[in-house]
């Protein structure tokens, strides 16, 4: 890397950071010059990963050694490949915007200067582990994406559901992060470098271990909210809704499939095979979820679920640039989507019961525009953006001979169309069911310009850029491949896709049916318990009572019988107390003539031990 280029680099991951600082020491009484202050840095950066991707060719390496420990190097740098360059700019362009919606949704908060403190260092902390160079510096970053994330669910922090969705996402992603650390120490000690060039260097004769790929999957499972530790990321939403868009839309939910896509060279067939799976599951299993919230966030929460599911099983199926492409495009429309929906709850004086909402679409027109939009590019609608990556890795299942992942992936594609005909119908058409909907008002020029850009030109015509943000140099070209199948009629996803979307336009009609009501619950209540239902989240909380509890109940009633009882008091205490007892029974019997003699004789030592040197 170039010293300039590694100078722009520096500019772009330690501006956030000296921002963040300012605002928390300085700014932190002033909300509003924070917010702005905060808000043009993002831009700035954005504008300087759009350098940095358009204009800079190659892979871009740059690293300097800090310390040495025996054999192992500590160091810190950059790899920038097509991938990096394809993240860095995802991620600066939508938070960005993000931090433009945030001034006009945050504009009443009074510790509006500490929230902006806070996207800062979680745009710091999200930039490093894009750029890093190694396993050790991005789990570095890794951990204050996780701290960060928790401070900005935490904003509301004197709520008791934000606090306790602060510490539930903090703590279950620790639960991967474990996994993580644990294969760094397995691949210092068994490869002896944890530099990405170095180990894509050294290829073991006999392949890569499959305790390898598997713990440093934990991260990812952790990260990326994949079973069975996707339970926090709904709880999440107890954060403002900017933080829902940033975090659990476009960035920190992504650094897991971009991680994985970075270290995919050392998966084994094994560890894939269980991703795909995996992804598969979950993304069948929140697209049905999303179908029993009421929470229009939460439905949003379940919908990311879905498409994270997507992107594991792109990875699962050996298409890292697919995962990446589909996480690019789905930065765009579920930002879009939550910031619609954090509009939405503005313009309807903070209510989020989508079952109180109706009749949005002519009292918020741009807010519904581009809210609609977004959900036809999630829906995988020809030619909007999502459209060109989901139905991509959709045939790459069934071409690749997966019928198991096509199979989850179709029922996924065909609840996608269904949760979100479902909300498109509850919050938009209709008749207003509330007096909150009644006096409903759209939001300033500061919600509703990012609500254009991100919604109305990059969920629509993102996909039209595939070639540009996958350049040739990435592993794979897709673009032509892309192409060549939206013209085809007989492709298994182009079906998949017509039947889904048909489904869609039936459920428009199917949830009119009830205004004010959720026909799903009308019609059959059994099955809405079923997906309303968290199980994963109940066997959690069956295991931590009735078995974690008992166990550590047993093990802290042997620590008091054996180590406070037994060692403690019988050997540490009882054996002192009987020698205790003997010798003062010996030496302590009230004569004098015995108190004299060893006297003597300890006068007589004492001269022997100063003679004797």
């Amino acid at each position: 890397m170039s010293p300039d280029l590694s100078c722009l680099v520096h500019w772009i991951l330690f501006l956030p950071l000296v921002v963040a600082a300012f605002s928390a020491v300085v700014l932190r009484r002033a909300g509003t010059i924070a917010a702005w202050l905060s808000t043009a840095t993002a831009f700035v950066i954005a504008y300087l990963a759009w350098i940095v991707l358009s204009q800079v060719p190659g892979d871009l390496v740059w690293h300097v050694k800090l310390a040495n420990f025996g054999q192992m190097e500590l160091g810190f740098g950059y790899l920038l490949n097509a991938h990096a360059r394809l993240m860095l700019f995802v991620v600066s362009f939508v938070a960005a915007w993000i931090h433009l919606f945030s001034i006009g949704y945050m504009a009443d908060d009074e510790a509006k200067g500490r929230f902006f403190a806070g996207l800062s260092i979680f745009m710091f902390s999200i930039l490093g582990i894009v750029v890093a160079d190694n396993l050790l510096m991005t789990f570095i970053f890794w951990e204050l994406v996780g701290f960060s994330s928790y401070m900005l669910i935490a904003h509301y922090f004197d709520k008791d559901f934000a606090a306790a969705a602060s510490k539930k996402a903090f703590i279950t992603n620790r639960v991967g992060d474990l996994g993580f650390i644990l294969g760094l120490a397995f691949c210092l000690q068994h490869f002896g470098t944890l530099n990405f060039a170095d180990l894509a260097a050294h290829q073991p004769a006999g392949g890569w271990p499959i305790a390898l790929g598997a713990l440093l999957m934990c991260g990812f499972l952790g990260k990326s909210a994949q079973f069975p530790l996707h339970v926090w990321l709904t709880d999440a939403m107890a954060g403002p809704t900017p933080v829902s868009a940033l975090i659990h839309a476009a960035t920190m939910v992504a650094a897991g499939v971009y991680f994985m896509a970075r270290i995919f060279f050392l998966m084994t067939p094994e560890v894939l095979e269980i991703i795909a799976i995996s992804g598969a599951s979950m993304a069948a299993l929140g697209g049905l979820c999303a179908l029993a919230q009421t929470d229009i966030k939460k439905s949003l929460a379940y919908s990311t679920l879905a498409h994270l599911g997507i992107m594991a099983c792109a990875l699962g199926l050996g298409h890292p640039e697919l995962a990446l492409l589909h996480m690019t495009m789905h930065a765009f429309f579920k930002a879009t989507l939550f910031l619609g929906a954090g509009s939405v709850i503005h313009g309807c004086h903070h209510e989020q019961n989508m079952l109180q909402m109706g009749g949005l679409l002519k009292k918020m027109p741009i807010t519904a525009t581009a809210f609609i939009i977004a959900t036809l590019s999630n829906c995988a609608v020809p030619f909007f953006a999502g459209w060109y990556s989901k139905d991509a890795i959709i045939e790459a299942a069934f071409h690749g001979h997966h019928y198991v992942a096509f199979g989850l992936l179709a029922i996924a594609a065909l609840a996608t169309c269904l949760y979100s005909a479902r909300m498109v119908r509850l919050v938009f058409l209709g008749s207003a069911q509330s007096e909150a909907a009644e006096h409903a008002h759209e939001s300033p020029w500061t919600m509703t310009v990012p609500l254009v850009i991100l919604g109305v030109v990059f969920s629509l015509a993102a996909g039209f850029a595939t070639s540009f943000l996958i350049p040739a140099n990435a592993t794979v070209s897709i673009a032509e491949p892309l192409h060549e199948m939206a013209f085809s009629f007989t492709a298994p996803a182009t079906w998949v896709g017509l039947l889904s979307l048909l489904a869609g336009w039936a459920a428009l009609k199917f949830y009119g049916i009830f205004p004010g009501k959720d026909s799903l619950q009308v019609f059959s209540p059994r099955t809405y318990h079923l997906l309303e239902h968290r199980w994963v989240d109940s066997f959690y909380e069956w295991y931590l009572h009735k078995v974690q509890r008992r166990a550590a109940e047993f093990i802290a009633f042997l620590d008091l019988l054996l180590i406070n009882g037994v060692i403690g008091r019988w050997i540490a205490a009882g054996i002192p107390a009987v020698l205790g007892y003997f010798t003062g029974r010996t030496l302590h019997r009230g004569q004098t003539r015995g108190y004299a003699l060893w006297i003597i004789l300890g006068t007589l030592l004492l001269a022997w031990c100063f003679l004797a040197r």
